[in-house]
């Protein structure tokens, strides 16, 4: 274990890195926030009300074992679960008499609590009643009644339940057995942890509460390839009906919500996936995600589905996009090459189809059969967001070429992705404004385009950065961003490309605010669950997302676990954190904490090679930095601030960037390779002034690594710490077991 102390003049790091063996997430105090229950089988928590004639509704909470009596026609109970669960339903009838009827509604918000009606999943209705109630089957019978598959409600809060006579029920021991996560028996068991204090909110735990409540979102949209809802896709719409093929799998699929639509979506994957690789590093449901949208694939055009079935949208040049994306987000967080074989004939005959469309200008095309998105206008023509993406997937296909041993594939697909951003940048960007535009025939500056601009590095100098970053707040309410693409429509989904773009920027302050105002109305609002995240919301704060486009006014429909919303989730690891992979499985990592404003920080995830874990803590003028990393893995660390280092107690000139490396174990490997040359005596000249200059396939920006040479021994480190997107410029031996790299900063 080795610690790096520096005494800067404006933080002081302290780097401690060890190696720790592969495992679950620490236990700590982080984990009073998970929202995962402890069981998979659950009872309500408390009542929420009762109208009418209702004995003892006490009794049917989790710490009771009491009867409840429902008597008259109309009186019902409203229990409440806590937060969102989902499952089928069982509750014992005790006592009964010919005529009684009972029957159940569900919600997730409070404001749709009926007797009458459940809030809708079906399909959206003006009158909020296309879900209609379930009766129980007539006439009643003493014993316990469960639902179907077909009958369980995907996601809910409160759980009423209604006598339909005057003829008393009693009934007792309402349960829920969980039906998402089915691959899983212990919910809780994460394999990432989060946890920071944040003062600048009215709660110090927000941020804490935020990260489980996008883990525990992903987890409520992880469902069994056939319990997806049938309902929409056979539009008869008489209720719901949640045991659809999702594809052709069998096992866990990653859907975009929990009440609705249970069906995958690829680009709300472009979020989730994410999610579920830093909170659960389960990264199954997206597989099978995945293959089911490569067995979408048009065999005459090689175009994919906008979504899986049984929805089976059609015509999304983004989706499609996002398919390929997810594809590389997968290898990167599994190392699964068999998988990228086993789709690589689909896989490049749908890039192929989005590069038919680039056009004389250079841009993808988007015709409108294909401009279909997260539900924006104006999808069509040379659209920012939809060319952001497809250059996303083109630098990502690049790596994956390489991954299967195409080099020329790979070749032309990084010059094809250099095209679009040259274009991008000539035809798009409005210096005026300091923002892209959302195509060339259009004055408006879309949230989309512009954040997924910075997160995908489209820009071409910092100053556009800066300026994009500062620019998207034009957008912003106390609330969150109106996105200009659709009229009174915040959406969680683009915010969170917005959240990293900001810390990208440099500004985790700006991000954190950014937090705050949407994520913290969700989180707080009376309206919400309260536990998972929503899929969108409006100006006012009212549930009517997309109200006026397509959701036919119907507030209910809104879906309050949606997988789309959990972007800070794996921003709060990636950047205030700064703990990412930059290789398969992390072979090779990064660590470049943003410190935001925040006095500390800790967590990790888990990959197939170990446990990654970081911790910050800044008191003052000092910052301690602890990394731990898997055997055999190397990374970089940025340190903020500036000043004077220590490395185990002793000074180290630190070069006028404020940059150093540290390699730990040299010693060790040494000795075991029995090649003392390899690093102690390499020639100084092969290093003097040289820059190797190397294409991060994790962003497609360029960065310059150790030569190979001295790489090789390197990577048989125990633990170890090498600095990318940047170029080595000169070695300074210190000792037999000590390389000390002087470097000019990062400006990533």
């Amino acid at each position: 274990m080795h610690r790096l102390t520096a005494l800067l003049g404006i933080l002081s790091p302290l780097l401690l890195l060890v190696d720790t063996a592969g495992g679950l997430a620490p236990a700590g105090p982080w984990d009073a926030f998970n929202f995962a229950p402890a069981s998979k089988v659950v009872r309500p928590a408390t009542i929420h009300s009762t109208s009418g004639s209702v004995q003892n509704a006490a009794g049917l909470v989790h710490d009771s074992s009491g009867i409840a009596i429902l008597s008259g026609n109309g009186s019902y109970l409203v229990l409440d679960f806590s937060k969102e669960v989902g499952g089928i339903l069982s509750l014992d009838i005790e006592k009964t008499a010919p005529g009684a009827a009972l029957s159940l509604s569900f919600t997730e918000s409070p404001e749709f609590i009926s007797p009458i009606h459940s809030d809708d999943s079906c399909h959206p209705s003006a009158t909020f009643q296309s879900d209609g109630v379930q009766a129980l089957p007539s006439p009643l019978s003493v014993g316990t009644f469960t639902q179907t598959i077909g009958q369980q409600r995907g996601g809910f809060r409160f759980l009423t339940i209604v006598s339909n006579s005057p003829t008393p029920v009693s009934i007792s021991n309402v349960s829920l057995a969980i039906t998402f996560m089915p691959h899983w028996d212990d919910l809780r068991a994460y394999a990432g942890y989060f946890s920071a204090q944040d003062p600048g909110f009215h709660d110090p735990d927000f941020l804490t509460k935020l990260w489980y409540a996008g883990a525990y979102t992903v987890q409520t949209n992880s469902i069994d390839s056939h319990q997806a809802d049938s309902s929409r896709a056979q539009h008869h719409w008489v209720s719901w009906s949640n045991d659809a093929s999702g594809g052709p799998v069998v096992g866990p699929i990653l859907v975009d919500g929990a009440k609705r639509d249970r069906n995958i979506w690829p680009g709300d994957m472009g979020i989730s996936t994410h999610t579920e690789f830093v909170a659960l590093n389960d990264l199954l449901p997206s597989k099978n995600a995945l293959i089911v949208m490569f067995s979408t694939q048009d065999p005459a055009t090689g175009s994919l589905q906008y979504s899986g079935p049984p929805i089976n949208a059609q015509g999304s040049d983004t989706y499609i996009g996002w398919s390929l994306i997810g594809t590389h987000n997968y290898f990167l967080y599994t190392g699964d090459l068999d998988f990228v074989k086993q789709v690589w004939a689909n896989y490049t005959k749908a890039l192929a189809f989005l590069e038919g469309q680039v056009d004389s200008t250079g841009l993808v095309n988007v015709p409108p059969s294909f401009a279909n998105d997260w539900g924006r206008e104006n999808g069509q023509g040379h659209n920012s967001a939809a060319n952001a993406v497809v250059y996303r997937a083109l630098i990502t296909a690049a790596d994956l070429a390489n991954q299967v041993g195409d080099t020329a594939l790979s070749s032309r697909y990084a010059a094809n992705a250099s095209s679009i951003k040259a274009a991008f940048n000539e035809i798009l960007w409005d210096d005026t404004a300091g923002m892209f535009r959302d195509n060339d025939v259009s004055n408006l500056h879309p949230q989309d385009g512009n954040s997924l601009a910075i997160l995908f590095n489209l820009t071409n100098t910092a100053a556009q950065i800066t300026a994009i970053s500062e620019g998207l707040t034009t957008f912003w309410t106390d609330i969150g961003p109106l996105s200009p693409e659709l009229n009174d429509t915040i959406i969680p989904f683009i915010g969170g490309f917005e959240v990293q773009a900001h810390f990208i920027a440099g500004e985790g302050e700006r991000a954190l605010d950014l937090l705050h105002r949407e994520w913290g109305y969700m989180l707080y609002t009376n309206l919400s669950v309260q536990s998972t995240l929503l899929e969108g919301f409006t100006a006012n704060g009212s549930l009517g997302y997309r109200a006026a486009a397509g959701a036919d006014f119907d507030h209910s429909f809104t879906s309050h676990s949606h997988g789309w919303a959990t972007g800070p989730t794996p921003a709060l690891t990636f950047f205030v954190l700064g703990l990412s992979i930059t290789s398969p499985q992390g072979a090779t990592w990064s660590v470049a904490p943003v410190l935001s404003g925040l006095g500390a920080a800790e967590g990790g995830f888990e990959t197939g090679l170990g446990w990654f874990g970081v911790k910050w803590s800044a008191n003052g003028s000092a910052l301690t930095l602890d990394i731990n990393t898997p055997d055999g893995t190397l990374g970089s660390a940025i340190i903020p601030g500036e000043g004077d280092v220590q490395i185990d107690g002793k000074m180290v000139e630190v070069d006028p960037a404020g940059s150093i490396m540290i390699l730990v174990g040299l010693t060790g490997l040494c000795e075991m390779l029995n090649r003392k040359d390899i690093v102690c005596t390499l020639p100084t000249d092969v290093y003097r002034e040289h820059r190797y200059l190397h294409k991060d396939p994790m962003w497609g920006r360029n960065f310059y690594p150790i030569p190979r040479k001295f790489r090789v021994a390197l990577l048989a480190l125990s633990s170890s710490i090498w600095k990318h997107k940047l170029w080595l410029d000169r070695l300074c031996l210190l000792s037999p077991g000590w390389n000390h790299f002087k470097h000019p900063r990062s400006r990533f």
